[in-house]
């Protein structure tokens, strides 16, 4: 039996801040396991297997919402290929061709920026409004249980990035590429 009102009325409110360094209030494997306490056995397993991640080929998940949000995320995924690609000159024949707009235009503001960083910022606040649009008005649905979990893990994602942290790597892998032809 689920226990939604008690789920929801146990996770915190939280934003992606400025404050990179701030601490979330709940992580996502205690979001993942409150989720097996008060959901159905079908809710929980579907909630566990929450992943920003969509499988390459549509596979139906029980729910609408994660659904229509899985096909948002996968042709991003496309999208952002395809640009690549031809910017790069590559073949994209095995890149499935997106035609939904709004899609496409995300994924060649991303790939036009200058900075990493700045394109993963970009696509995060792209996702987040996409999560928006299709998050039930009704709080305590499955369905808006299973957009916190992946509100949740975009902010988690998004707190991980350091940008000192980040050149230092770039740096390092530049310098073994460059030894690596001498």
């Amino acid at each position: 039996m689920e226990h939604l009102y008690y789920l929801v009325s146990q996770l915190p409110a939280f934003s992606l801040s400025s404050d990179n360094n701030a601490k979330l209030p709940i992580t996502t494997e205690y979001f993942k396991d409150l989720c097996c306490r008060f959901m159905s056995e079908k809710a929980a397993a579907i909630a566990k297997d929450l992943s920003l991640e969509p499988p390459r080929e549509t596979v139906e998940t029980g729910s609408r919402f994660l659904d229509e949000w899985y096909a948002k995320e996968r042709n991003l995924r496309f999208a952002l290929a395809q640009v690549r690609a031809l910017k790069m000159k590559k073949d994209a024949k095995d890149i499935p061709i997106i035609t939904d707009g709004e899609v496409v235009q995300a994924a060649r503001t991303a790939t036009g920026m200058d900075s990493p960083l700045s394109a993963e910022q970009f696509l995060n606040t792209y996702r987040l409004d996409v999560l928006d649009k299709l998050t039930p008005l009704d709080m305590f649905s499955v369905d808006a249980v299973y957009s916190y979990g992946l509100r949740l893990m975009l902010t988690e994602r998004m707190k991980r990035f350091n940008r000192d942290l980040g050149l230092e790597s770039y740096h390092k892998i530049y310098e073994e590429i460059l030894g690596e032809k001498k």
